[in-house]
């Protein structure tokens, strides 16, 4: 939960940003750096790819931010521009491999437990090794909490192929547990998600001469 004083800050520096303040613009990227590249790492291939995720996320939100509604949590609002980001990035480049129509998905038995198997950052090494197509519906579906029919219409395919993918992207976690010696459930049942502030904010590239 943040606190009043955090959120008083926050608005303090969406305001400065709104004035095309640079010092702002490059203090609310670092507050909230840690939280918007572990969206991205969850989407992305590996950390390079994140960061490319982070960054071009945060442009859209500093060139968007007039239309940011501050009665609403800022977190919130960042955090649907990153994964929106990321399914961008995905379209992009990689053009929906490994993507497939299953008519009869609806009759596919899975009981999605596998992702109340792992803690955050197991579970995260994991998905990305997914293929792309794969790893894009299990974060929509099973963390971030989208229906098929919403994925089919984000991704631009339809209700089977995001539920084969999901099927599959399962399948093939569960073979990497298999090939690791399982592992051992969470005592809580759910997943653990913890800070991933693994890259520090000096890493990756901040455009401070940017016009926004």
């Amino acid at each position: 939960m943040i606190s009043k004083s955090d959120d008083k800050l926050i608005k303090q520096l969406i305001q400065g940003c709104l004035k095309k303040r640079l010092d702002d613009q490059y203090k609310l990227y670092k507050h909230f750096y840690s939280y918007a590249l572990s969206i991205c790492l969850r989407y992305a291939g590996n950390k390079y790819e994140a960061a490319d995720i982070l960054n071009d996320g945060f442009m859209k939100a500093f060139t968007n931010l007039s239309k940011y509604d501050d009665c609403k949590p800022f977190h919130l609002w960042l955090r649907r521009i990153m994964m929106n980001t990321a399914i961008d990035y995905y379209r992009s480049n990689l053009k929906y491999r490994n993507t497939y129509d299953l008519d009869a998905a609806e009759s596919i038995r899975d009981n999605g437990s596998i992702e109340h198997k792992l803690d955050y950052e197991d579970l995260l090494k994991l998905v990305q090794q997914l293929p792309p197509s794969y790893r894009t519906v299990f974060n929509l579906f099973a963390i971030d909490g989208y229906s098929h029919e919403e994925i089919a219409l984000q991704l631009g395919i339809t209700i089977g192929a995001s539920k084969s993918n999901l099927f599959k992207a399962r399948q093939k976690l569960q073979q990497a547990l298999k090939r690791q010696g399982g592992v051992e459930k969470h005592s809580s049942g759910h997943l653990k998600v913890v800070s991933l502030n693994q890259y520090p904010a000096e890493n990756v590239r901040f455009n401070t001469g940017m016009e926004l």
